[in-house]
């Protein structure tokens, strides 16, 4: 087992037990609770960057006194399955550490936490000039450069990207995360919301401890919108103090909380309250690519497969894919791809080449000799190339996910709170 499966494993056995936790089943959380510990421990004596050594040891020390806490309430694994201790912890009957609910909270948030970098680089992502000039602004040149911070200058804190679905938000914040030497927070609504009241509020106050802890840090909430939708009588109580919640921390990190950066992604900006669109100093509109970002999309997805594709017919690719998003050319392109595969499962003929593997041919083709793709020995199938034509049979039948009245709007939204991220 490698390094990072001992992390890996770590912590989907703490999350297990962050669950069990919750349902008031101590003594099976106990269990994993322990399982996890004996993963992080063999991870930490393991691993080789201090950080990481630094960071896992705080949580296994937080876990193992709420292992401690919850044995006290009847969630020893040799009192037969936790038995009659069924009130959640931190209910009247059953006070709770300090440190041993910010170990829990901690614990239930510890998916979120990228600790290896998405490979996903700059140069992976075509187009998207001033989104990316405002994440290094934000992000890469406060740490390469802190000089150009001083006095009233300081480093964007807050920024929000939305448009289509599709266009590139979550992989530019991929391309943030592998670039900038922070901590990374992935978050979701799944990652906060629970059926606890005001445990919601904790789980958003231990993130931004957590990040301020780690700092630099990135704190990135996709679908910001499902958490803090605009206020109104179709709200509940507890989305109502989950937002507030989260407007006070992201005050915080706009009043001397130096090192954090709060990103945020949504299809519907116009779905978020009036406050927490405040938050976000910066409101990036990323559209549907343009023509050359869409040009660098087709040789970014197509990569080194083999292919007979020209420079002009990527151009053509380019125009022919109008109002497409960069998730649709993504698709189409993984479509092209199969055709080959394809003209293989239907061939006839194969011809036997120079090196002894067989390629699919027309019939009537000199030297062909009728057969099925099954009756090729095993690796022994010269693989066609990627064909122009084989774009041009996918292009026919795609289709753009996003409509016009939909670009519309954006461009509403755009002109009165935002700015292209083009």
């Amino acid at each position: 087992m490698n390094v990072g499966e001992f992390r890996e494993k770590g912590v989907a056995c703490i999350q297990d037990a962050v669950k069990l936790d919750e349902a008031g089943k101590f003594a099976e959380a106990v269990k994993r609770y322990q399982e996890g510990v004996e993963q992080l421990i063999a991870f930490i004596r393991y691993v080789k960057d201090d950080s990481q050594r630094k960071f896992f040891s705080e949580r296994v020390s937080g876990y193992l006194d709420r292992i401690k806490y919850l044995k006290g309430v009847g969630g020893s694994p040799s009192g037969g399955g936790g038995g009659a201790a069924t009130a959640r912890p931190g209910d009247k009957g059953a006070e709770e550490s300090p440190d041993a609910e910010g170990a829990r909270l901690e614990g239930a948030l510890a998916g979120a936490i990228v600790s290896e970098k998405p490979n996903v680089k700059w140069t992976d992502v075509a187009g998207l000039a001033t989104a990316k000039t405002a994440l290094k602004e934000a992000v890469i040149l406060p740490q390469r450069f802190p000089e150009l911070y001083m006095g009233k200058r300081s480093p964007i804190k807050g920024i929000l990207l939305y448009g289509p679905p599709g266009t590139g938000k979550s992989y530019l914040a991929k391309a943030v995360a592998t670039e900038a030497d922070s901590s990374f927070f992935s978050i979701s609504s799944s990652d906060v919301m629970s059926k606890w009241q005001g445990e919601s509020e904790r789980l958003v106050r231990s993130l931004f401890k957590m990040a301020r802890d780690r700092k630099p840090a990135i704190i990135f909430i996709d679908e910001i919108d499902s958490m803090c939708g605009a206020r109104g009588d179709g709200q509940s109580e507890s989305s109502r103090r989950v937002m507030t919640e989260f407007l006070v921390q992201m005050q915080g990190v706009g009043k001397g909380e130096d090192g954090v950066l709060v990103l945020g992604a949504t299809n519907i900006p116009w779905g978020i309250d009036s406050a927490m669109r405040r938050r976000f100093e910066k409101r990036v509109y990323i559209a549907l690519p343009e023509t050359a970002a869409r040009r660098a999309m087709f040789g970014i997805h197509i990569g080194d497969t083999d292919n007979d594709l020209t420079k002009e017919d990527l151009e053509v690719l380019a125009i022919m894919s109008e109002g497409m998003s960069g998730s649709d050319i993504s698709v189409a392109v993984r479509e092209a791809l199969r055709m080959p595969i394809r003209r293989c499962q239907t061939a006839t003929h194969f011809v036997r080449m120079h090196d002894g593997k067989f390629c699919p041919v027309p019939p009537g083709t000199p030297g062909a000799t009728a057969m099925t793709i099954m009756e090729v020995p095993p690796r022994m199938l010269a693989v066609p190339r990627v064909t122009m034509e084989d774009f041009y049979v996918v292009m026919k039948k795609a289709k753009s996910s996003v409509g016009s009245e939909e670009l519309t709007k954006y461009d509403e939204w755009t002109r009165e709170f935002g700015e292209e991220g083009a």
